[in-house]
């Protein structure tokens, strides 16, 4: 049993581990193309005047440094009025800017990868992650006996690199079953689980150096260290799944802006790995969809005349969040006892036509009646209208719950500026361009003006993912991963603001939040999640 200091430990190395997936790349990439050198020869330099220096793509430039000063290796100036953003070095920077070559193995390690099945563990690969590991164990070669903050930085790195390591290889075991209960539960051997025994086992020796494993002659089992990690290998996932975003950052800052999106095609998304992207997502979600939980068991126990019709999800995925809303309302609701001359309507809408048709797919196999249908988050008239003339269903007299999806909107300038300049920090950038805080900030306020003559009665339950301050966010290295977060959604033209950013825009067009229903996670100033309940 692992006690409560040292889970901890534990969360605080998987948290580096996520930083290090995405500064890597990101730092190597600044290196390698003499960012790094301009910065320290300059002191201090707006990312417009870098940009136009070095021929970067602005928005991306931006995404990139603001992730160093989250990791408190450079300091950001936002001037929102003036829309100038300035980085300057701090006396850290140096420091950790001599150990961004570190990162050039586990760089390239992850545009090697794109040449293999994304799921397999193949020779090339694995003979390139045994090479980084091989010197991962020798420090690279770093002298630890030179100052506090140097040491501390050279830990920080080395943590990143052991991030590449364990990361990738948690995802893709977990996801093809070598965490299933049979295997935290018995000692196995490697021919149990992999074909290629022989190299299997020399991964499985990495992960024994790292204490995941204990191993007695040719079998292995897990420790309680282990386990911890298993249990949590969706925490992974989300950061994973965006390699192919990540490998593609030397062409995404300094060439073309749409390299990584451009691999795809109809099926398939080029920038991420969208099924492992659902299924991290699925695990990191229970925690918050319990606070949904008390949201909907309040509206659903108020008298009858007072609930709304139904329910709309928008952008419901898979079906799952519907199918979880039925049961908790059917089974511990007053409108469940009901239902029969009070029948609950559910609605499920996402643009994705696949999502789309698992959903009904799965609703069917639930039991459960419910309306699935094509619906654009950016269009809640459109949406407004097709549920109208389809089913006769006013939208406004259904509850409105969404999770995880407004900072994931299609890009639309705003039509209006803001009265006020932008309190945000952000990095923001749509194809390579860097967009204002202010018009995020606008865009966002029309966004969800759209939405408030719909929410108005009945209102609007959300999950919502969210930034910090890169100085908020240097102090808690360790007990957050929103540099992850900033950098997956930063490179992939997605707008995930601050929380009192986020709550002033709402509350500036006439959202009301419910505070007895609202919570933030974490309850601090590093808080990356909010659930709200809004009505007008």
């Amino acid at each position: 049993m692992i006690n409560t200091a040292l889970q901890a430990t534990y969360r605080a190395r998987l948290f580096r581990h996520l930083d290090g997936i995405v500064v890597a790349p990101s730092a190597y990439a600044l290196y390698s193309k003499g960012i790094t050198k301009r910065i320290l020869n300059e002191k201090s330099v707006s990312v417009s005047e870098l940009s136009q220096a070095t021929n970067a793509n602005e928005g991306y430039l931006n995404v990139a440094l603001r992730l160093l000063a989250s990791q408190g290796w450079l300091e950001q100036e936002v001037d929102n009025i003036n829309n100038v953003i300035t980085y300057s070095a701090n006396d850290k920077t140096a420091t950790a800017f001599e150990l961004f070559p570190l990162y050039e193995d586990v760089t390239n390690l992850l545009k090697l990868s794109e040449d293999y099945h994304f799921r397999k563990f193949e020779v090339a690969p694995f003979k390139a992650l045994q090479a980084i590991f091989d010197k991962y164990k020798d420090n690279y070669n770093l002298d630890f006996s030179k100052d506090k903050t140097t040491r501390e930085i050279q830990e920080q790195v080395l943590a990143h690199i052991e991030g590449i390591i364990l990361g990738p290889t948690l995802v893709h075991l977990a996801m093809n079953g070598a965490f299933h209960k049979y295997f935290m539960q018995a000692s196995f051997r490697p021919e149990e689980f992999h074909n290629d025994a022989e190299n299997f086992m020399k991964l499985l020796d990495m992960l024994v150096y790292f204490d995941l494993f204990s191993k007695r002659g040719e079998t292995y089992q897990f420790t309680d260290k282990g386990l911890f990690f298993a249990k949590r290998a969706s925490a992974y996932g989300v950061t994973v799944s965006y390699i192919p975003t990540l490998r593609k950052l030397d062409e995404l800052i300094f060439g073309n802006p749409l390299s990584a999106k451009d691999q795809g095609d109809r099926s398939k998304e080029g920038h991420v790995d969208r099924a492992m992207n659902v299924w991290g997502s699925g695990g990191a979600h229970a925690t918050y969809f319990k606070v949904v939980d008390k949201i909907i068991l309040d509206i659903f126990n108020k008298p009858l005349e007072e609930q709304p019709k139904g329910i709309l999800d928008m952008g419901c995925g898979n079906g799952a969040f519907l199918i979880h809303l039925y049961n908790l309302i059917e089974r511990h609701t007053l409108r469940g006892k009901h239902l029969n001359e009070h029948p609950l309507i559910l609605v499920g809408a996402d643009y994705n036509k696949a999502a789309i048709d698992i959903t009904k797919g799965n609703l069917i196999q639930s039991e459960i009646w419910a309306k699935v249908m094509w619906g654009d988050i950016g269009d809640p008239d459109r949406l407004a209208a097709d549920l109208q003339e389809d089913y006769g269903i006013e939208l406004s007299e259904l509850l409105n719950v969404r999770s995880f999806l407004d900072h994931n909107r299609v890009w639309k300038a705003p039509v209006k500026p803001l009265e006020i300049p932008s309190s945000s920090t952000g990095a923001f950038a749509f194809e390579g361009k860097r967009l204002s805080n202010s018009d995020v900030e606008a865009s966002l306020a029309e966004h969800f003006g759209k939405w408030s003559p719909y929410v108005s009665k009945h209102g609007l339950v959300l999950i919502e993912l969210h930034s910090i301050p890169p100085i908020i966010a240097a102090k808690n290295i360790g007990k957050t991963a929103v540099t992850a977060y900033d950098a997956t959604h930063g490179y992939s033209d997605q707008f995930i603001v601050e929380v009192p950013v986020f709550h002033n825009i709402l509350e500036n067009i006439g959202m009301k939040r419910d505070e007895r229903l609202s919570a933030k996670f974490p309850n601090t100033e590093a808080a990356t999640v909010t659930v709200n309940l809004f009505r007008n």
